[in-house]
């Protein structure tokens, strides 16, 4: 199993040495690769939970930089390792600007980008970008239209509900062909079996660990049924984690815990078939304490600190 590393973005972490510290970091250390998230919002009274919890954001949340600038920074810090996004929240962007900004990532990393897309799930930020919540399955589904249509080896072009694109030149081409790997979050019926139509994996976060395994055994039963091989779709699962000094008594939510437990809970999810886990450590100030955190769980988790 790949180990990826969330980027410095938030919070104290969000500023121009600390991105580029990390990106070099991460590659030296030998992680297989690189992630941002997309936030929007922190506001003080939020209408809902993280992802649907009771859980409120982290402090991090009120200072977040923006996910495509920090990749670009990085991209150019680095020359091997992968860089992608877990996730952006997909309807917030018109289809084609979104499938340009990829496309350019791509294109200035040589070839590194890994594209996780979601819906969200906070109607404050739906509201800031003036967008309705109700419908944004249907607005990924024809983003996901777009992005196949601006991959495509001819013109581009697309009429649609929401979009419509005049035939028009397309030299723009990622460096990955077809694509660059497209992986999406989904927790829903519908938002599972688009992963199992359309996506290269599943790429879920805040997820008991306990629920990852039938989850993923239903994705890859749906893709079967719908023609497709379920041995190319990958599980990528990003651990929202949150140290503690001491062994966490009771009852626990996943990845939260001191070393030993969340490294219980990491090996717990590779026995679930994931292929990668993103390490995300919350509520530390320093780059060093983020990386020293990460190095400890891998050992504990008995893969070794990256090489």
């Amino acid at each position: 199993m790949r180990l990826g590393v969330s980027t410095a973005q938030c919070g104290p972490l969000a500023d121009a040495a600390a991105v580029r510290s990390a990106a070099r970091a991460a590659e030296q250390i030998g992680y297989s690769s690189l992630w941002v998230l997309d936030r929007l919002l922190a506001p003080f009274r939020p209408r809902e939970g993280y992802a649907g919890t009771d859980q409120p954001l982290s402090e991090e949340m009120r200072a977040t930089l923006d996910p495509f600038a920090v990749l670009a920074v990085s991209a150019a810090e680095m020359s091997r390792i992968r860089l992608g996004t877990s996730v952006l929240v997909a309807p917030w962007y018109p289809p084609v600007v979104l499938a340009r900004m990829l496309t350019t990532l791509d294109v200035l990393s040589n070839g590194r980008l890994t594209a996780g897309l979601g819906v969200g799930w906070s109607s404050d930020e739906y509201a800031a970008v003036g967008l309705e919540m109700r419908g944004r399955g249907v607005r990924l589904e024809e983003t996901l239209d777009v992005l196949d249509a601006f991959w495509s080896d001819g013109p581009v072009a697309h009429q649609g509900d929401l979009t419509h694109i005049v035939p028009s030149h397309n030299l723009l081409r990622p460096v990955q062909r077809p694509r660059p790997p497209l992986f999406l979050a989904a927790y829903t019926p519908a938002g599972l079996d688009r992963v199992a139509r359309r996506a290269d994996g599943w790429m879920p976060a805040g997820l008991p660990v306990e629920l990852l395994a039938p989850m993923w055994a239903h994705v890859r039963d749906a893709a079967a049924a719908h023609g497709r091989d379920p041995q190319d779709l990958e599980l990528v699962v990003r651990a929202n984690i949150v140290l503690t000094p001491t062994p966490t008594d009771g009852e626990r939510r996943s990845y939260m815990g001191n070393v030993e437990q969340v490294a219980s809970d990491i090996e717990a999810t590779r026995a679930a078939g994931a292929d990668e886990v993103i390490l995300g450590v919350y509520g530390v100030r320093h780059l060093d304490d983020a990386l020293d955190a990460y190095a400890r769980i891998a050992e504990a988790s008995g893969m070794g600190a990256p090489v």
